[in-house]
């Protein structure tokens, strides 16, 4: 067999073998093409969303599952020495670490690179362990009332739930001192809050009374049970607790502010002093960007001076973001102990702005949905990070995420209210 023959025989076999691995490549691709495209067709990314929700919506009904919870391990211990079921306890706990835990799953659904079937898997896990989760609560919970049934009287109910109240009244002492105290001194804005709180406060503990009060009228049999106008009570009181330190923490971030101003203004001040000094070692654009930067904060620190007295709070705010914007202008332009001295001097009025906001989420939370309260758990766990870093630059870049999340979480339980009214 000469050469040509041989060629010939060999791209017999060769040019079929070619031709049918060219096909499958191609079938494959296309397959592999197909799948892609089915994992992010708008029925797909619909699931998702679908999925998504319904995690949402579970992880509501397991937050204030855990808040009922909580009120009840409260109520127990309380009335009964702590002497109720383990069961609840172990409940709470086990509630808290998968609401805990979710809400990271939950903010975790926001990354773009996940593929909607990524996101509808991950959605059904939450949903399926806070549904578990949820088990567990209501059977603590009925196991609970069970046992209160068998164990304490309706007397022996009201007669404590009327101690504790009196207690937090003593706790309350006079709100309109506070106020006074506030109002004279500073912006209306600065206290309008505590004086909400103070009123709430007053409101809830006047009808704790009156549940009370009623079921003492109705508790005629001794082995009738009180928990429902207990659990009503107990949470008017814990109600009343907790918008007294509201009122308290109102005053004390005031009057704290009013005294950290004159400080936050000369570090203010000293901040725009060094961007000018490090302006001149830049390329004339990265010069120019600083120097419009350092005319706004000028100009906008100016314009805060002259309200800081009375406005306290919303300047040491102003202040932060002011510090902020300026930060981002200066970018690497400073040396690691000019970032570190900087992130020192702006870290106090930072974190004090972002427990300020964080207090205001927190209170707005009542009937938000999913991601106010996902961005309200971000928010604490940055202003935690915020607190234990070590690292000022590290302490104040948390407590800036803080702050962020704080408000964003204010913003979006505004819009679930609004929605919910529409």
């Amino acid at each position: 067999m000469d050469v040509a023959d041989l060629v010939g025989e060999l791209l017999r076999w060769i040019v079929p073998a070619v031709v049918v691995f060219g096909v499958t490549a191609a079938v494959l691709t296309a397959i592999g093409w197909a799948v892609r495209a089915s994992r992010r067709s708008p029925r797909a990314v619909a699931a998702a969303a679908d999925a998504r929700t319904a995690a949402g919506s579970a992880l509501v009904r397991l937050d204030d599952a855990v808040e009922e919870l909580d009120l009840e391990v409260g109520l127990s211990g309380a009335l009964y020495g702590g002497g109720a079921p383990a069961s609840l306890r172990r409940a709470r706990m086990t509630a808290q670490h998968v609401r805990d835990k979710a809400f990271e799953d939950f903010r975790a659904l926001d990354d773009q690179t996940l593929a909607p079937s990524d996101v509808q898997r991950r959605a059904q896990l939450i949903s399926a362990h806070v549904a578990e989760a949820l088990g567990i609560v209501a059977r603590a919970r009925a196991e609970h009332a069970d046992w209160v049934r068998a164990n304490s009287s309706a007397a022996t109910q009201i007669s404590a739930a009327q101690e504790r109240l009196a207690h937090v009244r003593e706790q309350m002492g006079d709100p309109d001192a506070l106020l006074r105290g506030l109002s004279d001194r500073f912006d209306e804005a600065e206290w309008a809050d505590a004086a909400d709180a103070a009123t709430a406060a007053s409101a809830h503990a006047d009808e704790a009374a009156e549940v009370l009060a009623r079921a003492a009228t109705n508790a005629q049999d001794p082995s009738r049970s009180a928990l429902s106008d207990l659990a009503l009570a107990e949470r008017r009181i814990r109600a009343a607790q907790s918008e007294t330190r509201r009122l308290e923490e109102v005053h004390r971030l005031v009057t704290q502010a009013a005294a950290a101003v004159p400080d936050e203004m000369d570090a203010a001040r000293e901040a725009i002093r060094q961007a000018l000094s490090l302006r001149e070692q830049l390329e004339p654009d990265a010069s120019a960007r600083l120097g419009r930067a350092i005319v706004d904060a000028e100009t906008a620190l100016g314009a805060l001076e002259r309200d800081a007295a009375r406005k306290p709070t919303a300047t040491v705010a102003a202040i932060a973001r002011l510090r902020d914007r300026l930060d981002l202008a200066l970018g690497d332009a400073r040396t690691a102990q000019q970032r570190l001295r900087g992130a020192r001097s702006a870290l106090p009025g930072t974190i004090a702005t972002a427990m300020n906001a964080l207090g205001r989420a927190e209170a707005s939370l009542t009937g938000a949905g999913a991601e106010a309260r996902v961005r309200v758990a971000a928010a604490r766990d940055e202003l935690a990070n915020a607190r234990q870093s070590a690292d000022p630059v590290e302490a104040l870049d948390a407590a800036r995420r803080a702050l962020r999340h704080a408000e964003d979480a204010q913003a979006l339980a505004a819009y679930d209210r609004m929605a919910a009214g529409a």
